[in-house]
């Protein structure tokens, strides 16, 4: 956002709004139908297709786009140890097969929404629903596509300026943290090595 557009308290009044938005709709499901408008709000934004296709595009960004050596490297400053091969081919094949396998088998048997068994939800119930759906499922490559008409230079030329990390000053200080805590940890010599310094001065 451009600094013309800030103003005091701009974290104070954006939290403010975004409370009261919800608290309006809240308000909807604790009257005598609330519990349809709860249903509708669960099976299609709260879970799903919709926790499936997230899920999908995480995976996908994080293993080919940002890198998964890169995020294993990542995850090693942080923790101080490599984490197991394994975790890289479940972000790079396993996960993302599997959300988008079990995504489109529940795309391809879906069902009109059903409440208790017994009361089918109108058209436009259903209508309601989906825009819940795709109001946070076309974001991703909503972003993506605007991202990259936006850009300057040939197709590759964006793709490569979009998918190159920035590292920011306060990251570019925790890696050389990281770096130099591991580099004296592996200068520190172990029990044994005291043991024989300490024999080999006796």
């Amino acid at each position: 956002m451009p600094s013309k557009y800030y103003f005091r308290y701009q974290r104070e009044v954006t939290v403010a709004i975004c409370i009261g938005l919800s608290f309006i709709i809240d308000l909807t499901m604790v009257t005598q139908g609330g519990m349809y408008i709860f249903q509708i709000f669960d099976y299609y934004s709260a879970s799903g297709m919709s926790l499936l296709w997230q899920a999908f595009w995480e995976c996908i960004v994080v293993a080919w786009v940002y890198g998964a050596d890169r995020f294993m490297d990542d995850i090693a400053c942080m923790v101080g140890y490599q984490p197991l091969p394994l975790m890289k081919w479940c972000w790079s094949f396993v996960t993302p097969l599997l959300c988008l396998g079990i995504f489109l088998f529940h795309l391809i048997n879906y069902q009109p929404l059903m409440y208790n068994k017994v009361y089918t939800y109108p058209w436009w119930g259903e209508a309601l629903g989906w825009c819940l759906a795709l109001a946070s499922m076309l974001c991703i490559p909503t972003t993506i596509l605007y991202k990259l008409c936006r850009g300057r230079g040939t197709f590759t030329e964006r793709w490569n300026y979009l998918t190159t990390p920035v590292w920011a000053p306060h990251h570019l200080r925790y890696r050389e943290v990281t770096m130099d805590s591991a580099s004296h940890a592996a200068a520190r010599p172990t029990a044994e090595e005291k043991i024989v310094i300490y024999e080999s001065v006796m």
